[in-house]
């Protein structure tokens, strides 16, 4: 009897620290799935807390009179407008009639792990900002619970193994007592099943962090190297408005954007020498010298303020590439902009509020396939989509409701592989 009271709390031990494991895992991963589904989807368009190209999302839920019609807009916008519903027109007036990209792969769940994400995110005091107005990203802004949901793993996997070894002690004295005979408990660091479950405990650890490590290789999202000379986006396309195809020139008919050259940034700097401007704070959030800044391009430049200038004497500015794709990958900015007619912004954030410029996207193949599965093709007065005349057919038919470029063979491993 005594035997088989023993076995059955041994056995009720065993189910109650995985069944611990268990809840612990499931947490951190719909944590961890909300943070991966934001960035992936949504980061490209909206912040929590900041607008961006679409409004910020802190408080999504309270602001739909139905929250349940938000998975119907996440799903596709434009039916949810075209039905007439209230608040779903006001936004889309309110943001210049800028229809949001659909993502009917998303399910109710994986939106439910994103809004959950968001109400956590939105509940944090906001960072300082670093850099004049826009607020630099960095590692610790990003949401990654991995550390906290593991520290908080091995702290009760501690707990419940004392628990354990508390109640073995507590039921041998209660045996004794009896005078029934018991054996001394086995110390847990010679028990074999606290040491199985403890490994596969470890290895489903281990195994999730290599894995993780070995996905974001070569990835450097929200990278902010220090460049030769402060160049600030928000003073150039911000304040000043100057278009981006001025400076980056390949931008619409190659595929390489370009970083401009000494002539380009010349072709203004030649008649302004001095920055009046509002103040510039670099990522450190110390005050930036606008003026000291020309002067340094006049020293690659060779040019002196009052004298002509001879250009044979410049020198090309050493800037420091942020934007890197491995060899084997192939992007053209034209296919995209011009054909494609996708904004700056959605692959490089808004970079009108940069006083320095980093890294916004992930820049991974799973950020580039989400955005290929929804971003829906526009044939009209687009002479690149000329040959899909059986999709424009089918449109104007009623047949589909849209193409996207998955169906033009956006997900096709030759068209971005070598």
């Amino acid at each position: 009897m005594f035997k088989l009271r023993r076995i059955i709390s041994r056995k009720a031990s065993v189910r109650s620290i995985l069944f611990i494991v268990t809840i612990l895992f499931s947490v951190a991963s719909f944590a961890q799935d909300g943070h991966a589904l934001f960035q992936s989807n949504c980061a490209s368009c909206h912040a929590v807390n900041k607008k961006l190209v679409g409004p910020a999302l802190a408080g999504v839920q309270d602001r739909w009179p139905d929250p349940n019609k938000i998975y119907d807009w996440v799903h596709n916008s434009t039916k949810v407008i075209q039905s007439g519903y209230p608040y779903a027109v006001s936004l889309f007036n309110e943001n210049n009639k800028v229809q949001m990209t659909p993502f009917p792969q998303l399910s109710n769940k994986d939106i439910d792990a994103i809004l959950a994400y968001v109400k956590t995110e939105a509940g944090k005091a906001p960072a300082p900002p670093t850099d004049g107005g826009g607020v630099t990203v960095t590692a610790e802004d990003n949401g990654d619970k991995t550390l906290m949901f593991g520290v908080l793993t091995l702290i009760l996997a501690i707990v419940a193994f004392t628990l354990l070894y508390i109640n073995a002690n507590l039921k041998k004295m209660a045996d004794d007592k009896e005078g029934v005979p018991a054996h001394e408990p086995i110390p847990f660091w010679r028990n074999k099943t606290y040491i199985t479950l403890f490994t596969l405990v470890i290895f489903l650890i281990g195994g999730y962090l290599v894995t993780q490590g070995a996905i974001g290789l070569g990835r450097q999202q929200t990278y902010e190297p220090k460049q030769p000379i402060f160049f600030s986006h928000k003073v150039h396309p911000g304040i000043n408005q100057i278009n981006c195809q001025y400076c980056h020139i390949g931008v619409y008919q190659g595929k390489q954007a370009t970083i401009p050259s000494v002539n380009i940034c010349m072709n203004c700097h030649m008649a302004i020498n001095e920055y009046k401007g509002p103040k510039l704070v670099n990522a450190e959030g110390n005050e930036v010298n606008g003026t000291a800044e020309i002067q340094k391009l006049y020293k690659y430049a060779g040019f002196t303020p009052g004298q002509p200038w001879d250009a044979s004497k410049a020198k090309p500015i050493e800037w420091v590439r942020i934007h890197n794709l491995p060899d084997h990958v192939y992007f053209n900015h034209a296919q995209h902009v011009n054909a494609g007619r996708v904004q700056c912004q959605t692959c490089h954030g808004e970079v009108t509020s940069y006083n320095e410029m980093f890294q916004f996207a992930p820049l991974s193949m799973g950020w580039c396939l989400n955005c290929h599965r929804s971003t829906k093709v526009q044939f009209e007065s687009n002479g690149f989509y000329s040959m899909y005349e059986k999709y424009k057919e089918d449109i104007k038919n009623h047949k589909m409701d849209s193409v996207t470029v998955k169906d033009i063979g956006g997900a096709e491993c030759q068209k971005c592989h070598y």
